[in-house]
């Protein structure tokens, strides 16, 4: 798919039908033909916008002529049953003269900020700002992802206390291999932020340096929140591995007490039944209701008894 946007004299960000100069060319999961026919367009190698659709490209800027190719991963949700499982994929960017080209293999909801002027300050051709202002919506978007895998770190906390299954953990783990694709990519995209501060290739403006840094703090945030995530989390799925047996072993106890507490009434029934003299309870009207009464008074000073050594 492509779409075309440019700043027109309001300073509106408006769809247009043809590539003009100075517009923003954005490919979203683009076929073979429609790469091949910006690439005639805009003159780029359209090796350039192959290697992006590789969905394990890696966070980079180089230059390339006068082209400027940036890789950067942002965070998206894979679709499965599981919830929050995080992945990343590339943000391709390339910055000419008279075009900037982004490519994405999903759709990237933060370009619609950009789109709908919810992004102060927004002009296609200020290319420059553009890269820092697209490099700080994506740190913030990791933030959101960390503080929505936070969310669920705790409610999954607060399940774990009784669980006796391995549900919860593995839920766990499936949280804790979001969390590696974040620091990943979050530094990754930090190495990224550090060599373009150095302005080797992209010309920094002033009034952009301040954003740029504000993007870099972001980032590294980003990598501070997920890092911390993680210990807890493996800290969280050790102990409540433990926890998840002993609960376990809790029950078996229990249900060990169970036995042994009803397996009296059935071993006095056993002694009774014997084909041997009962005395005066072989001929008396009441000896089922004695012996239902020695059987339950016997099970419950037994009872008693493990209960008393938290066996029950």
């Amino acid at each position: 798919m492509i779409k075309i946007y440019k700043t027109n004299a309001e300073n509106q960000t408006k769809k247009i039908k043809e590539i003009e100069k100075n517009s923003w060319i954005h490919l979203e999961n683009p076929t073979t033909s429609e790469i091949q026919r910006i690439s005639e367009y805009t003159n780029i190698d359209n090796k350039l916008f192959k290697k992006l659709l590789d969905k394990e490209e890696v966070a980079r800027i180089e230059t390339e002529g006068e082209v400027t190719l940036l890789v950067i991963n942002y965070p998206y949700i894979k679709e499965t049953g599981t919830k929050n499982k995080y992945r990343t994929l590339p943000l391709g960017i390339l910055i000419t003269e008279n075009y900037i080209i982004t490519l994405t293999l999903s759709h990237l909801s933060i370009l619609d900020d950009f789109i709908h002027g919810k992004v102060s300050d927004f002009f296609v051709y200020k290319k420059t700002r553009f890269v820092i202002q697209l490099l700080f919506k994506i740190a913030s978007e990791y933030l959101r992802c960390l503080r929505s895998i936070s969310k669920e770190i705790n409610n999954r906390e607060q399940t774990l206390y009784h669980s006796t299954q391995n549900k919860e953990l593995i839920d766990l783990l499936n949280i804790e291999k979001s969390l590696v694709y974040l620091i990943t990519s979050l530094k990754s995209n930090d190495v990224v932020l550090e060599r373009l501060s150095k302005g080797n290739n992209l010309t920094l403006f002033e009034e952009d340096l301040d954003l740029l840094e504000d993007a870099m703090i972001e980032n590294k945030q980003g990598i501070e929140m997920a890092n911390i995530y993680r210990e807890i989390l493996t800290s969280m799925t050790d102990t409540y591995a433990t926890i998840i047996s002993n609960n376990l072993n809790s029950i078996m106890k229990f249900l060990a007490g169970i036995t042994i507490v009803f397996s009296i009434p059935t071993m006095i029934a056993s002694f009774m039944g014997m084909n041997v003299p009962l005395g005066f309870l072989a001929n008396n009207e009441l000896s089922f209701l004695l012996i239902s009464v020695i059987a339950i008074i016997v099970s419950i000073v037994v009872a008693l008894i493990l209960k008393r050594k938290n066996m029950l």
